[in-house]
């Protein structure tokens, strides 16, 4: 596990809509520390440390250690609120954990070793079908990615869940089948070619088929005249 990411913190004496608008007029954003069977806090954050963590990738799987009044609490962010139109954040919700708790995290998904697929290297496109995938984590174990190697991959080939070389201790979130997480596919020029071939050769079915049907109609008139 990473090491907890330090958040300096005010105490908040009110809740409520009103005491909230007044801490974002005062340049500081309201968020509430709850859970682990204990009383809400609330705090406000300093906005450019905020953003700051909230432009890393992540934000959600991070373990973040609150300092507000001289008390130091190691949360995970649950929920973030935004401005409808300039998407600033409004309001953040922490939640406390203990060793038996179990989160669920969306996990980013890292791809290495492209140049040692033989697959790309014909021209074949990495198709990421999941860029991050939940897991069911304890706290002390929530990755921060997990790295899959491309090494010896084809076109046609996928990556599943089943391949993936996942920490122990934690599991994916879907249990009922092994999802895709990535593809090599064929690049778009072999696409095109591979359709039009296809649309040649039924092309050719459709010409065989009509000198066939031509054949018979002037077998059919011979025949009549007869």
């Amino acid at each position: 596990m990473a090491q907890a990411i330090p958040l300096q913190a005010e105490l908040r004496e009110r809740a409520g809509k009103g005491a909230a608008r007044a801490t974002r007029r005062a340049g500081r954003i309201p968020a509430v520390i709850y859970g682990n069977k204990q009383d809400p806090v609330m705090i406000s954050l300093e906005p450019i440390q905020l953003m700051k963590e909230l432009n890393k990738p992540g934000f959600f799987s991070h373990i973040f250690e609150i300092d507000a009044g001289g008390k130091k609490e190691k949360v995970l962010a649950r929920d973030l609120q935004v401005h409808p139109v300039t998407e600033r954040p409004m309001h953040l919700d922490f939640m406390r954990f203990s060793a038996s708790t179990r989160f669920n995290v969306e996990v980013p998904m890292h791809f290495i070793n492209e140049e040692e697929s033989p697959g790309i290297k014909m021209g074949g496109v990495l198709n990421v079908v999941r860029h991050t995938v939940e897991f069911i984590c304890p706290p002390d174990k929530i990755p921060e990615g997990i790295t899959i190697d491309l090494t010896g991959l084809e076109i046609g080939d996928s990556v599943h869940i089943s391949a993936l070389d996942i920490p122990e201790g934690i599991e994916p979130a879907i249990t009922d089948r092994d999802f895709t997480i990535a593809t090599i596919a064929a690049p778009t020029v072999m696409k095109a070619e591979e359709e039009e071939a296809a649309e040649g050769e039924g092309a050719e079915g459709e010409g065989a088929e009509g000198e066939a049907k031509t054949e018979g109609e002037g077998e059919a008139k011979e025949g009549g005249e007869g």
